[in-house]
């Protein structure tokens, strides 16, 4: 199990290293001049120069790539153009508010789709069975953003139960944090559900007809219990996968979710820093969420083998 963990490292640094190398190749495609863009259309042509000389601008690709990355390796991303503020305390301001997010969506994902992929499976072909298939192959196809308008129109502007936009940290006030980030766990919570709902249905009911569930059922153990404490057990597997590719997908459906609530996270800091062509701090935030989705595959590779040994 070391071996295969430390094999699974090895490849994450090359991997880690061609992410950021595509992402800074892409960004330095991108129309614009960040020289024009600090100094306005206006700036004299000597002015222009001397803020491309020293933003390191006239340097070839590979050498500002050289610099960018061993700043990198000693989390020094640089700073902003535009702000000045360095790119590090930027998502050290930003990133809670995203991650703050991304928890509230799994809560209700897994809150929702695990009890209703048990109970759809366990009636499996009922009246119930295909109401809960329907509605989560509704929601599997249901935009994140969709739901997010529709949630702020009804739930906020028209019943006013929620605030519609802004954020409060959990530490500040535990009560209004949760009035404001009930929608926007809600909007892609719900995708997520239905994703959990239909995947754990299928390998529900292949564990349920399994050979070892027929025998605890032949030994009297209620089917509750046989289904909570056995059969869920070997469906681990599937839900720590699922919940792996959930974390990576809501990191980019929360660029949406946080312009739609008006929420200052990680997303709006890349769209605005894209927007502005404020390559350092675009540079800094792909980096981070690149290394956040390869640490998860890490550790959902290495859960999952736990719990299958199947895949040892």
């Amino acid at each position: 199990m070391g071996r295969i963990i430390l094999r699974r490292v090895l490849v994450l640094v090359p991997t880690l290293l061609l992410a950021t190398f595509v992402v800074f190749l892409l960004i330095t495609l991108i129309p614009g001049d960040p020289a024009i863009t600090i100094l306005g259309e206006g700036a004299t042509t000597e002015r222009l120069a001397a803020v491309r000389q020293q933003l390191g601008l006239n340097d070839s690709f590979f050498l500002q790539y050289w610099h960018w990355l061993s700043g990198a390796a000693h989390l020094d991303f640089g700073r902003s153009i535009i702000s000045g503020e360095t790119v590090a305390e930027s998502l050290k301001r930003t990133f809670p508010t995203t991650l703050h997010i991304v928890v509230a969506g799994l809560l209700v994902s897994f809150g929702i789709g695990v009890p209703a992929g048990v109970a759809s499976a366990r009636r499996a072909n009922s009246a119930g069975d295909q109401v809960i298939t329907t509605a989560s192959s509704l929601g599997v196809a249901m935009p994140s953003f969709w739901l997010a308008l529709i949630l702020v129109s009804f739930v906020s502007l028209k019943l006013k139960l929620l605030p519609a936009t802004g954020f409060v940290g959990i530490t500040s006030d535990p009560v209004a944090s949760l009035k404001h980030i009930a929608l926007p766990a809600i909007a892609i919570g719900i995708v997520g559900a239905a994703e959990v709902t239909r995947q754990l249905r299928a390998v529900m009911i292949e564990v349920l007809d399994s050979d070892y569930v027929r025998t605890l059922r032949a030994k009297g153990l209620p089917m509750r219990r046989i289904v909570w404490r056995h059969a869920l057990k070997n469906c681990a597997g599937q839900l720590i996968t699922i919940f792996g590719l959930q974390v990576n997908r809501f990191l980019g459906a929360t660029v949406v979710i946080e312009a739609v609530f008006a929420i200052s996270g990680v997303g709006t800091l890349v769209v605005n820093a894209t927007q502005k062509h404020d390559f350092r701090v675009v540079q800094g935030v792909v980096m981070v969420m690149v290394l956040v989705v390869l640490v998860t595959n890490l550790f959902v590779d290495i859960i999952s083998r736990l719990f299958d040994p199947r895949i040892r």
